[in-house]
């Protein structure tokens, strides 16, 4: 098996004034052209469980409340995978490209999570108009603007 290398573009902060991707100096220039994209799949790595023993768990028992009692970590989004990757689609709110600086509605990373990289969203490439789901999560909101008021502390056995 082949191993890979990958640098980290930026970092996560999160502070009292928000949500935000600060970049390394070296990759501000990436950013060009992003504005007028009102979103963005953040690509960013699970830092806080990267070890060899999480890397080797394949099944998880019941992360949801009427998910199947075993489930393939596949089948999941837990952080505790193979490789820890992490994927969000983030709304932008602005950027600073001066300073290399995202400020971002929401992600579900930790402070001073690793970013690996930045896609801008674009709905013929990453929205599916009809997805399905097992029928255990499909009383889950149908979009990312949806989510913003479902009580996910209902839906979790963590």
């Amino acid at each position: 098996m082949q191993n890979f290398e990958i640098t980290p573009i930026g970092k996560i902060n999160l502070n009292d004034d928000g949500m935000f991707i600060e970049l390394e100096p070296r990759y501000i220039p990436a950013l060009q052209g992003l504005d007028g994209f009102s979103h963005i799949n953040v690509i960013w790595w699970f830092s806080d469980f990267d070890n060899e023993e999480t890397r080797n768990i394949l099944e998880t028992h019941q992360p949801y409340k009427n998910a199947p009692p075993v489930m393939g970590i596949f089948a999941t989004r837990s952080p505790i995978r193979p490789n820890p990757l992490g994927l969000t689609t983030a709304q932008v709110i602005g950027i600073d490209y001066a300073k290399g600086i995202l400020q971002i509605a929401y992600i579900d990373a930790n402070n001073g999570t690793p970013v690996l990289d930045i896609k801008p969203y674009t709905p013929s490439l990453d929205r599916a108009e009809t997805p399905s789901v097992p029928q255990w999560c499909s009383h889950w909101p149908k979009s990312l603007d949806e989510s913003e008021d479902f009580n996910w502390e209902n839906e979790f056995n963590f």
